[in-house]
């Protein structure tokens, strides 16, 4: 099969398996797990912030997140199609107790004016706003990169109304390598930034919250009410580590091939490729074949191509650093091959 559903389908890369067996291990809950400790100093280097901590997933990370900043009854600023907002089980107000306010964006940016003027005012009838929440790369967006002077310009909304601003990096490694701007340039526009270690950088698992060494100390206490306090994690951890130092770069080649894709696709009739294509995803529209997005995946499948339903019209798909020059020929090869 050429698995084109995310690049969350990565197997992890013989160095992180060796890395997981030589792993030095402790339990990190007492804090004496030298390699998580490891990991989140790079991180937090990297990302240009005080301290870091390992969390199991992104959407984990971006809980705490909001657990952290803010108190049942506030509200949150964020993108009507964030990730956050759209795929993540209403966790924000199942756990957190706060309410979305969401905010349309162009290709997963909000505009700064918008954004302060969804500020709520100082009103007994009105949740206090307590947060915004920026995302880049933007998912449903189609792996948009959200610019730098967007992030800015939106970070200097919120430090004016005193708002913290937390970034949902999941991507963040391909937005650093599509725009060519250092990661630590994206954390000087935030104060929290959650960014996954296990979708286009190959690790098996988790992914890293940095902030202030104060928000990371109360960050930490929230990883623990929700189950996440773990043991001798540096086995985890350590696939981590080789994610952050030898995958990042190599996004780039992620990028073409996406780029290589969408070129072939936007040649075969009755299918329109709907996004910008700025990092690793493609949205297909589909409807102009007069087939079913079921339908369609299901002869791509039969082709051993996986891709993921994106609406009911729009198919998704993802390169990842297990798909090569080659492959991505045979799947515009097999596209036809569906369409006949």
């Amino acid at each position: 099969m050429i698995d084109l559903r995310s690049d969350t389908v990565t197997k992890p890369t013989e160095a992180m398996r060796k890395a997981m067996y030589d792993a030095e291990v402790g339990d990190d809950v007492y804090g004496e797990d030298y390699t998580v400790r490891k990991l989140e100093e790079i991180a937090a280097e990297m990302l240009g912030k005080e301290d870091a901590l390992f969390v199991t997933s992104g959407t984990q990370g971006n809980q705490i997140a909001v657990l952290t900043h803010c108190q049942p009854g506030n509200e949150i600023l964020l993108e009507a199609d964030s990730h956050i907002f759209y795929y993540e089980g209403a966790a924000i107000s199942a756990f957190a107790g706060v309410q979305p306010r969401t905010i349309s964006g162009n290709r997963g940016q909000m505009s700064a004016k918008d954004v302060a003027a969804s500020i709520r005012v100082d009103d007994i009838h009105m949740p206090e706003t307590s947060l915004i929440c920026l995302e880049n790369t933007h998912n449903r967006a189609g792996g948009a990169v959200v610019p730098i002077e967007n992030m800015k310009d939106i970070y200097s909304v919120a430090q004016n109304h005193h708002i913290p601003l937390h970034l949902d990096g999941a991507r963040l490694f391909n937005a650093s390598v599509a725009s060519n701007t250092k990661l630590s340039e994206y954390g000087a526009q935030t104060d929290t930034i959650q960014v996954c270690l296990s979708k286009g950088l190959g690790a098996p698992i988790g992914s890293v919250i940095a902030g202030s060494a104060p928000f990371i100390k109360d960050a930490r206490k929230w990883r623990k009410r929700l189950g996440g306090g773990l043991r001798q994690v540096g086995v985890i951890a350590a696939p981590g580590i080789v994610a952050l130092t030898q995958m990042v770069d190599r996004l780039e080649e992620d990028h073409k091939r996406a780029k290589r894709l969408a070129e072939g696709l936007r040649e075969i009739p009755n299918i329109t490729v709907e996004n910008e294509v700025d990092t690793n995803i493609i949205v297909v529209n589909i409807s102009k074949t007069n087939i079913s997005v079921d339908d369609f995946l299901h002869r791509l499948k039969e082709q051993e191509v996986l891709a993921v339903p994106f609406g009911s019209e729009t198919v998704r798909f993802t390169t990842n650093y297990h798909i090569t020059d080659e492959n991505i020929e045979q799947v515009l090869q097999k596209l036809n091959a569906c369409l006949k």
